[in-house]
């Protein structure tokens, strides 16, 4: 028998030299041969009801959810820590729980939130109930949770492949430093943001006729702010009181200077987020645009906003008495990412569909942020205010065809419009905790997630807590 190295493996199955495969990463043994060879390459090191990849609002939460059905749950995440844009981004605050005092989003997602405010973790702003946080504290509180559901974690482990039988996920590939290990499962929830395991298994994709993307923003913790101020005081809260969350007075000064021939690059707001520690705030303010599922393209666009980071810091440090004493306390491990791939669903949310708060009989989650489009290029921004929370249909959480997949968070089937108010946190958890409700009524009714009975689904996730 061929010895195959690992290298080599990965070579193999990434170029579909040793595979039959159309995308990148689908590994088809098609021989005995094959088969004994990724085991050796590849050993089965857990089998689990449900597997969730991603640990970011929508991951955590559908694991957790998955687990407390019953379910046997493994949790696979690419980072040491769980929490995804929010620890990951520093994106802040979470975005929007409720409307004038008022629900939407409740369930496993607010118990989240009310331990966070317990552990001094969180602050809560009605009337929106938008939640700032400590991010230290975010990600411990997602860790004892998911633990404590009986979820078994594999950090610091990226999917390199998945294994298919017809269109159903058999099972999928990890790399970490225990090497290359399989992970088998009988329901998937692709909780990555990208669709990467969606991807990988060739669900088809929502199509952009133009090609554009919202861009990416690359976000930092400021120290040495004078957050007692009465220009961070009215901003760095975004409750809808004090006024438009964006920082006025900054953005309009930064593009007087900019009208004015003062060389800076595009931003957005900026934002300036309450992270729980005096003299330090989380900004929101680069822009740049990017594709987060090409990695040549990501890299150079992270590169390019961290150099923004410091020109903006120099920009605030020298131009508003507030920030005389600022400097980069930290900066996130990677750039933040509104839009990328969206899978093609049963059923496509429409902006339509979601301004008019159209209900569906399979509505398992809602939402009520802004629709919220970020111009890849330039300042610019288009906001449209909802009058009524919307409705998410579970039928945008799964693909035709493929019987044990399903997906949650960003990459659930929506148009773009929909998209830019469904990619928040609050929404993301929502629909993450209708997933892991949804795969668990899965293998515990052995069935597949076309042919479970969603008014079952309804009343579980609404017996969770969910306003539907």
């Amino acid at each position: 028998m061929e010895k195959i190295s690992r290298k080599l493996f990965l070579k193999r199955a990434v170029a579909g030299l040793a595979a039959i495969a159309v995308a990148p990463n689908l590994i088809s043994c098609d021989s005995s041969q094959e088969q004994e060879e990724l085991r050796k390459l590849a050993p089965t090191v857990g089998s689990y009801d449900v597997v969730v990849i991603g640990g970011g609002p929508a991951g955590f939460i559908a694991a957790i959810t998955a687990a407390r059905q019953g379910a046997k749950v493994a949790l696979i995440e690419r980072y040491g820590f769980l929490g995804g844009m929010a620890t990951i981004g520093y994106v802040a605050p979470i975005s929007v729980f409720a409307k004038n005092n008022e629900l939407v989003i409740g369930g496993v997602p607010w118990e989240f939130v009310q331990r966070l405010e317990s552990m001094g973790g969180a602050f809560i702003e009605w009337p929106k109930a938008n939640v700032d946080f400590d991010i230290e504290l975010y990600k411990l509180c997602c860790q004892r949770m998911v633990l404590e559901a009986g979820v078994e974690l594999y950090m610091h482990s990226a999917m390199v492949g998945c294994q298919m039988d017809g269109k159903s996920i058999h099972s999928v590939i990890i790399e970490n430093k225990n090497g290359l290990e399989t992970i088998v499962g009988k329901t998937f929830i692709d909780c990555t943001g990208d669709g990467d395991l969606a991807y990988m298994a060739q669900v088809p994709m929502q199509s952009n006729p133009d090609g554009e993307l919202q861009p990416s923003s690359f976000c930092f913790i400021l120290s040495g702010v004078d957050t007692d101020s009465e220009l961070l005081n009215k901003c760095m809260y975004h409750n809808g009181i004090n006024g438009p969350s964006q920082c006025r007075p900054v953005r309009e000064k930064l593009l007087a200077m900019k009208a004015a021939g003062v060389e800076m690059p595009d931003f957005g707001g900026p934002w300036f987020n309450n992270v729980m520690h005096r003299g330090s705030v989380a900004v929101n303010m680069t822009r740049r645009a990017a594709d987060s599922t090409d990695n040549r393209n990501f890299t150079a666009t992270e590169c390019q906003l961290r150099e923004d980071i410091f020109t903006f810091t120099k920009l605030l440090n020298e131009n508003f008495k507030e920030f005389k004493n600022c400097y980069v306390a930290s900066t996130a491990p990677q750039a933040g990412i509104r839009e990328s791939r969206r899978i093609l669903g049963v059923h496509t949310v429409t902006a339509d569909e979601y301004v008019s708060a159209f209900q569906y009989e399979d509505s398992i989650s809602r939402g009520i942020h802004p629709i919220d489009i970020h111009a890849s290029k330039g300042t610019s921004q288009v906001r449209i205010d909802l009058e009524k929370p919307a409705y998410v249909p579970y039928r945008a959480l799964i693909a035709p065809d493929y019987p044990n997949l399903l997906v949650a968070g960003r990459c659930i089937s929506t148009d773009r419009q929909a998209l830019a108010s469904l990619r928040v946190m609050a929404s993301c958890m929502g629909t993450g905790q209708a997933a892991g409700a949804a795969a668990a009524q899965c293998v515990a009714n052995n069935q597949t997630v076309h042919q479970i009975d969603t008014k079952t689904l309804v009343e579980t996730v609404r017996g969770l807590g969910a306003i539907i």
